[in-house]
């Protein structure tokens, strides 16, 4: 069985034919599927999907594009969000640089905020982190890391002074860093503190060499499998809609990066993802 860890089953790309898209991942031997929030709007939507389907989860969360449209009141309905029992993440959370028109300062407020609310309810963070374009120094990187750094210290002072959600047996891991294409390096420094890698569609594409290397060079106990749906299509693939169903793809490809058969990938990642999230 595998877990789609990141997927935007909420995106209107599937109102047309969401019940039949999860036909195809149960076929194909999808048991769970995380649905991440971008917005307030996205993440109502998660609760309300995860609500109506055994095999679906949500996150919640304020993605950094929509800095900008955060009104005051949303943090509010955001923790009550959170609160509800299929939530089993903040995210989708981060720094992306790409957006140059919204300041990294209040992108960085945004998802300062939302790492408060994680500590204090005890949930683990999805991260998102993208440099700008033609970007000379992984500024996006460095800055993240240095928040989620800090956060780690004081994590565990708000676990010990608020009720923690996450079951006794969850992993202790602050999160997972999502559909991952920084460096090597940056890799092995978040494994350290105890985060996850998320591994999606570009993992498979034909000239993705260097994240291949990267890919083969983690330990599989710290790697998540994500499909990042509707986008990152993987090979043969690309550039369609992408689905849960094409996650097979994905394990496959890390499979013959680790020397593994499909079903040994699948049953790591799995248990990865069940100490991460918290679910049975």
């Amino acid at each position: 069985m595998l877990t789609d860890s990141h997927c935007h089953l909420d995106s209107a790309e599937f109102d047309a034919d969401r019940a039949e898209v999860l036909a195809r991942a149960r076929a194909a031997g999808i048991n769970r599927i995380l649905i991440p929030g971008v917005d307030i709007a996205s993440s109502r939507k998660a609760v309300a999907l995860a609500a109506s389907d055994p095999m679906l989860f949500a996150a919640v969360g304020i993605h950094p594009g929509n800095a900008l449209q955060v009104h005051p009141t949303d943090w509010d309905e955001l923790e009550t969000l959170a609160r509800q029992p299929k939530v089993v993440a903040i995210g989708e959370i981060g720094l992306d640089y790409a957006w140059e028109h919204i300041p990294a300062a209040r992108q960085q407020e945004v998802l300062q905020r939302q790492l408060n609310l994680a500590a204090r309810l005890g949930l683990p963070v999805i991260l998102h982190l993208r440099e700008a374009r033609r970007a000379q120094t992984p500024a996006c990187a460095r800055d993240l890391l240095a928040m989620v750094q800090q956060w780690i210290e004081t994590r565990q002072q708000d676990a010990d002074t608020c009720h923690a959600r996450r079951r006794p047996d969850a992993a202790p891991s602050p999160g997972v860093f999502h559909a991952f294409s920084a460096s090597l390096d940056m890799a092995q420094t978040v494994i350290r503190l105890g985060f996850f890698i998320g591994v999606a569609g570009p993992v498979t594409f034909q000239n993705s060499r260097r994240l291949q290397e990267i890919v083969a060079a983690l330990p599989l106990e710290h790697i998540l499998l994500e499909t990042d749906s509707p986008v990152l299509s993987p090979h043969p693939y690309r550039g369609q809609r992408n689905e849960p169903a094409r996650l097979r793809l994905i394990a496959d490809k890390i499979g013959l990066l680790h020397h593994h058969t499909i079903a040994e990938v699948a049953a790591i990642t799995t248990e990865n993802a069940r100490r991460l999230f918290g679910w049975e």
